[in-house]
């Protein structure tokens, strides 16, 4: 095995700048930062509570789980070789003994014992080098394939045009049951950071007999198991008590139940028929601390609400490319993020001026620049003088069971208002329907593209979302300039360095604008009489295994 000083130190500087700038999840306190109150009520360990969600946009597979409906629960039910703790943020090790490299491009994995899957096999080397060779693999059509770019022999099992010409990668190695090897075409300085995404964990054996039939009953390693999926109704999972990680469920399970509307999910909390929310919709947020009091939940979180351009319509790629950059400012200049922010959304969310969000490590106040700061005269000015919009309207579209109907009108307004272009709201009835639809490409205009960390480094708001080919490159944006910047950025020696040099790529963004960034994200959120010891973590989510349930 390789030396493991280098790997040690590129974690620990992580986590020491992480929890530097952590975005506010301390996971205790009052409930204005965060939640987590108790009134010392005796607990039922077997309770099961209830989630405000949606339904799942896909199957329930580690690497085709993109999404937050479908995210949160893969998360739930799978186990990777590292997580982030949700107190601070820093990386810490679960499956994985340890991860050492020397340089950055090659790495030892040596993994814990006693890990088992919930159908009782064991959590092997081969468990993860598999799951990352099918998962990888073009002709498996998973979204997330594009994580595993960095591995050698990529190209093979996921070339550009045509059949993969391998089934593994060739950078993968099984050593033996608890090592394996990873072999980086270029070294990556936070390349462990990103092996706690979901798409990293590990599969059991009977996943590739019947890899359809598991993603409708998932068998994982996670906190939880799988009980049943009733399509859009409600997922339902429960503890599973063999759990070897450190974040063993302190609850009988989570029942994740779909709402359309959020007004109705807050009633159903209101009346304790609902116990944890996902956010309060835009309707009730003026009120629902005085309405839940030390059950409110009001924190800060590492995510921000964009919306994209469909840059793949002709309308867009037929214009001169450096004038349609120009009229796309002129559009973000003309929305006042200060007024929306304070009256529309109740001062709980705070106006973006970058494309990352405050918190994570490289975050650069201000890196959107004069594109971002309300000046209806200049916009107007870039529009007219620039071509103006192609057909001479947008649209933009957003999922109605979201609480966005609010906002998107108040957009509209502005762009409207003080410009002329006539902005209409374009509602799909559910956040599935609408990401279908972006996902295949087939936006008349514009989207609602809110985007949540995977991990806290600035290269996730950047690479992940605008490199070209990104699996979550919505807007279909593709620049030579940005992508040989990140290139470039993700081989520093450093992870600091990294962070540094993606500024210089978000800088690119702002020149072009794929997307508007239009505000940060806040966790506004709350919790039944039915629960305690409710706490969030920096990406927005319930630490699901510390909800307590009261005993009746």
């Amino acid at each position: 095995m390789r030396g493991g000083s280098q790997a040690k130190w590129v974690v620990a500087a992580v986590a020491v700048a992480l929890a530097a700038t952590a975005c506010g999840s301390n996971g205790g306190g009052n409930s204005s930062n965060g939640g987590g109150s108790s009134d010392g009520a005796a607990v039922n360990p077997a309770g099961v509570f209830s989630y405000q969600s949606g339904e799942p946009q896909r199957p329930l597979q580690p690497a085709n789980a993109m999404e937050n409906q479908g995210g949160r629960i893969v998360k739930q039910l799978f186990q990777g070789l590292v997580d982030y703790d949700p107190a601070t943020g820093a990386l810490r090790n679960q499956v994985a003994d340890k991860i050492e490299t020397t340089d950055a491009k090659h790495f030892t994995v040596t993994l814990k014992s006693g890990w088992t899957f919930h159908d009782g096999t064991k959590v092997t080397a081969k468990s993860f080098v598999d799951s990352w060779n099918w998962s990888a693999n073009t002709a498996n059509n998973q979204i997330n394939s594009d994580w595993f770019s960095d591995i050698v022999g990529y190209d093979a099992v996921h070339p550009e045009k045509g059949d993969p010409t391998a089934k593994e990668m060739s950078g993968l190695k099984v050593v033996d049951d608890t090592h394996f090897t990873i072999d980086l075409s270029s070294p990556v300085s936070y390349f462990t950071y990103k092996l706690g995404y979901s798409a990293f964990y590990p599969l059991p054996e009977g996943f590739f007999k019947d890899p359809a039939g598991y993603g409708e009953k998932p068998v994982g390693n996670g906190p939880y198991k799988f009980v049943s999926w009733e399509h859009n109704k409600a997922v339902t999972l429960a503890a599973f008590d063999q759990y070897a990680g450190t974040n063993k469920a302190k609850n009988g399970g989570v029942v994740f139940r779909n709402y359309t509307a959020g007004e109705a999910a807050y009633k159903d909390l209101m009346s304790d028929t609902l116990d944890v929310l996902d956010q309060v919709d835009s309707t009730d947020l003026p009120k629902y601390k005085d309405d839940l009091g030390k059950r409110a939940v009001d924190q800060p979180q590492g995510a921000i609400q964009n919306i994209s351009f469909a840059l793949y319509n002709a309308e867009w790629t037929s214009m001169d490319k450096d004038k349609a950059a120009k009229v796309r400012q002129g559009l973000s200049m003309a929305i006042d993020r200060d007024t929306i922010t304070k009256t529309v959304l109740n001062g709980n969310r705070q106006p973006a001026d970058a494309f990352v969000a405050p918190g994570v490590m490289g975050f650069k106040a201000g890196a959107c620049g004069d594109a971002c700061k309300f000046d209806p005269a200049k916009a107007k000015q870039l529009i007219t003088e620039n071509g103006g919009v192609p057909g001479g309207k947008i649209s933009i579209q957003y999922n109605s069971d979201g609480g966005h109907k609010e906002w998107v009108d108040a957009v509209c307004n502005n762009i409207r208002q003080n410009t002329g272009v006539e902005c209409l709201g374009d509602p799909k009835p559910d956040f599935k329907t609408s990401r279908d639809i972006v996902t295949k490409k087939q936006v008349k205009s514009m989207m609602r593209t809110g985007w949540v960390q995977d991990y806290p480094l600035n290269a996730n708001f950047l690479r992940d979302v605008y490199g070209t080919g990104a699996a979550a490159n919505d807007a279909g944006y593709s620049s030579p300039e940005f992508d040989k910047l990140a290139k470039d950025a993700d081989a520093a020696t450093t992870v600091e360095k990294t962070a540094e040099l993606y500024q210089q790529a978000e800088a690119v963004l702002a020149k072009d604008m794929p997307a508007i960034p239009l505000w940060y994200y806040k966790t506004s959120s709350g919790y039944s009489n039915n629960v305690q010891n409710v706490k969030f973590d920096s990406f927005g989510n319930p630490v699901y295994t510390d909800v307590e349930v009261k005993k009746k």
